[in-house]
């Protein structure tokens, strides 16, 4: 290793003005290129977040008009939803009272032809049967066997 005298005696044997300016020269160059290159970044950065901001609020507007779009659509969903319900109540009410008055009827008419069936029954058979006597007593056998057939 060399000595600290060396190394002064080395940094004395060149000349001083020359050494300043070689070293000044490429660090204020950098420093001016490091400069110009944080400003293009902190421009960019800038452009950035207002894009960004721009984005969020157009996200955010978007948003809203969804939501109230949305509730909107819930009301009248909510509102059907509703006449629906309040329809198939006075349809089953409806159907309720017709199926009562039916069974009412049947009951009626049930108690009330009971008897008036039975008779009016038992009347068409007796017919039936004296028409039948008569027409055996018209028809000979032969034709009496013809329409027993069809």
């Amino acid at each position: 290793m060399a000595s600290p005298d060396s190394a002064a005696a080395a940094a004395a044997s060149l000349p001083p003005s020359s050494t300043k300016k070689d070293d000044v020269t490429p660090i204020s160059s950098k420093i001016a290129e490091l400069n110009e290159s944080r400003s293009e970044l902190l421009t960019r950065i800038q452009s950035l977040k207002q894009d960004l901001q721009s984005w969020r609020s157009k996200l955010d507007t978007q948003v809203k008009v969804y939501r109230d779009e949305l509730s909107e659509l819930k009301k009248t969903l909510n509102v059907e939803v509703e006449q629906l319900r309040t329809e198939f109540q006075d349809l089953r009410t409806t159907l309720q009272q017709q199926q009562e008055d039916v069974t009412a009827s049947l009951k009626n008419l049930g108690l009330q032809d009971v008897a008036g069936d039975v008779k009016q029954t038992q009347s068409q058979e007796v017919k039936i049967e004296e028409i039948d006597k008569e027409e055996q007593q018209v028809l000979p056998e032969e034709h009496t066997a013809k329409v027993d057939k069809i």
